[in-house]
């Protein structure tokens, strides 16, 4: 981030929040697939940015990694709501309900990363020295930052998707366990992010290779 220009900060800062915004989205438009309205009663099925807006997630964390000039800029917004009692009944859904709601953000982010970053493969090199190489740095912005959203949400800690999605492997027994997590989810998120994440965030750059091949 330090070696951005304020306008590129500002393109990467819009390109976060509609990424995020998709990524909630998608976990509502799953939820009422599985039978569920509660997203679509509140609202919260629309790409208006402001009701999605989450102030630790969407203000705070990405305004400290500014200010601490960090390599990377996250974030998150307001979670969809959601009710699993309301999913259809069977006995797949009652078991897997709720990762598959978990897994549609993420898998939205990695359809966009992918969408962007062959577009780059393919295309990049071609549009180098013509009227359309500036859009290249935007799209790379895209590519980059949605990356960086599956990579952090498939993460197995609360809340991240990725804790749904392990949740739902593990045994009834565990209720105790994910209830515990999940009531300190705030603190877990704050120490992931500043003193995991450097440890996880490698990955970016292997799965950016195998897209955009650059």
């Amino acid at each position: 981030m330090q070696d951005m220009t304020f306008i590129q900060v500002i393109f990467y800062i819009l390109v976060l929040v509609f990424s995020v915004v998709i990524h909630e989205v998608s976990h509502g438009l799953m939820s009422r697939r599985l039978g569920d309205r509660t997203a679509e009663h509140e609202g919260r099925l629309t790409l208006n940015p402001i009701v999605h807006l989450d102030l630790f997630g969407s203000i705070l964390i990405p305004a400290l990694l500014l200010i601490a000039q960090s390599p990377f800029l996250i974030g998150w917004a307001k979670p969809v709501p959601y009710n699993p009692y309301n999913f259809i009944d069977t006995a797949f859904v009652r078991k897997w309900g709720e990762a598959l709601v978990a897994v549609a953000g993420p898998v939205s982010n990695i359809i966009i990363f992918l969408i962007f970053g062959l577009f780059l493969r393919f295309f990049g090199d071609s549009l180098m020295g013509t009227a359309f190489e500036p859009s290249l740095v935007i799209i790379n912005m895209v590519v980059i930052v949605n990356i960086v959203l599956t990579v952090f949400n498939l993460m197995p800690f609360p809340p991240l998707d990725g804790s749904k999605i392990l949740f739902a492997f593990l045994p009834y027994s565990w209720r105790p366990v994910r209830d515990f997590l999940e009531q300190n989810a705030i603190f877990i998120a704050f120490l992931f992010i500043f003193f995991l994440w450097s440890i996880v965030s490698p990955v970016i750059g292997v799965v950016y290779w195998l897209v955009v091949g650059a």
